[in-house]
C-alpha cells in the first residue's frame, strides 16, 4: 500500500471465511501466482526529461523550484531511482522546508534504510507541520516497531488505529506490533476486528494472516478480481509480503524469504510492502546469523 497520499483500494470481498486446518493452510500452488513487473512508461520518462530540463531555467522563484524538485522526485521514486529521488527531496526542502508530505516520504526512506533516529525526527516534523496527517501517524509506529521500540510503536498504533477500525491495513499493523508483546491475545483482537469487517480489498490480508483461508483460495481470489496487470502486481506485492511476515512469525525463515523476494519482484516501488521486504529480508539474515554464532559459540564451550 502507498501510504503517502493514496486510501486503500476497495474490493468486494471473494474469499469465504471458515476455519481452515494446519493441512489446509500450506501453499497448495506448485507455482506462485504472477504479474508482469512493472516498468517505467513513457510519460514517467517524459515527464523526468521535461522537468530537468526546466529546473535549467534561472528565472524560477524559489516556490516553483521547490514544487519541480518534489515533483520530479516522486517520478523518480515510482521508477525505483530512489538515491535520486531522495536527492532531489532534499533539494526541495532546502528551498521550502514546510512540506509535511516531504518529511513524511523521508521517513520511510530513513526506516528502509534502517536510520530509524532520522526517520522519527521526519515523522515529527511531518505532525508537527500536519497534525493530521494519518499517514505519517502509521508511518512513525512502523518506523518504531523496526526500530525495536514496541512500547511507544504499540501507543501509536492503537492510537491510529481508533481513528478509524474499519481500515484493514491498521488492524493489520496493529496486530503485527501487538503480537511483539502478546502474541495469543494480539491474534484474539484481530480475529474480532475480522468478523466485523466490510468489503476492502485489504480484509483478504487478514484472513490470509490468520489463516482463515487457504493459499489456494486467497490466490484464487486475486486473480479472478484482478484484470488489469498494475493492479494485479499491487495486490500480489501486498499479499507476498504479509504472508510472508506469517511465516516469518513462524519461524519458517526460507519460505518467508521466499515470500520476501516475491513482494520484490513486481517493482511496484512506491509501496511500503516492497520497501520493507528489503528490511525484512536484512531482519532475517541478521536474527539467522546471531543463531549460528550461538549455536558455534556453544559447540566451542562443549568441546573445550
Amino acid at each position: 500500500m502507498k501510504w503517502f497520499q493514496t486510501a486503500a483500494l476497495g474490493l468486494t470481498l471473494l474469499v469465504t471465511a471458515g476455519c481452515a486446518s494446519k493441512s489446509s493452510q500450506q501453499a497448495e500452488w506448485l507455482y506462485p501466482p504472477m504479474a508482469v513487473p512493472l516498468q517505467a512508461s513513457v510519460q514517467q520518462e517524459v515527464q523526468i526529461a521535461r522537468l530537468s530540463q526546466l529546473l535549467q531555467r534561472p528565472d524560477l522563484t524559489s516556490e516553483v523550484r521547490a514544487k519541480m524538485f518534489f515533483e520530479r522526485g516522486n517520478y523518480y521514486d515510482s521508477v525505483g531511482l530512489r538515491d535520486l529521488a531522495r536527492l532531489d527531496y532534499n533539494q526541495s526542502l532546502a528551498l521550502n522546508p514546510a512540506q509535511p508530505d516531504l518529511f513524511n516520504l523521508l521517513g520511510v526512506y530513513f526506516t528502509q534504510a534502517g536510520e530509524f533516529d532520522a526517520a522519527y525526527d521526519a515523522f515529527d516534523s511531518t505532525l508537527e507541520l500536519d497534525p493530521d496527517n494519518s499517514y505519517a501517524e502509521r508511518n512513525r509506529a512502523i518506523a518504531l516497531y523496526y526500530g525495536d521500540r514496541i512500547e511507544l510503536a504499540f501507543e501509536d498504533i492503537e492510537k491510529h488505529y481508533n481513528q478509524d477500525p474499519s481500515d484493514p491495513f491498521r488492524a493489520l499493523w496493529l496486530y503485527l506490533i501487538q503480537a511483539e508483546v502478546d502474541p495469543a491475545l494480539a491474534r484474539q483482537d484481530l480475529v474480532l476486528r475480522y468478523q466485523r469487517r466490510d468489503e476492502q480489498w485489504g480484509w483478504v490480508l487478514v484472513a490470509i494472516t490468520l489463516g482463515d483461508v487457504t493459499e489456494q483460495q486467497a490466490f484464487k481470489a486475486i486473480l479472478s478480481g484482478t484484470r488489469d496487470n498494475t493492479l494485479l502486481a499491487q495486490r500480489l506485492t501486498e499479499a507476498y509480503f504479509y504472508l510472508g511476515k506469517r511465516y516469518q512469525s513462524e519461524g519458517d525463515f526460507a519460505s518467508a524469504i521466499s515470500l520476501y523476494k516475491l513482494a520484490i519482484s513486481f517493482n511496484v516501488y512506491e509501496y511500503v510492502e516492497h520497501r520493507y521486504a528489503f528490511l525484512e529480508l536484512s531482519r532475517i539474515y541478521n536474527e539467522v546469523k546471531e543463531q549460528q554464532l550461538a549455536k558455534a559459540k556453544l559447540e566451542q564451550q562443549a568441546s573445550n
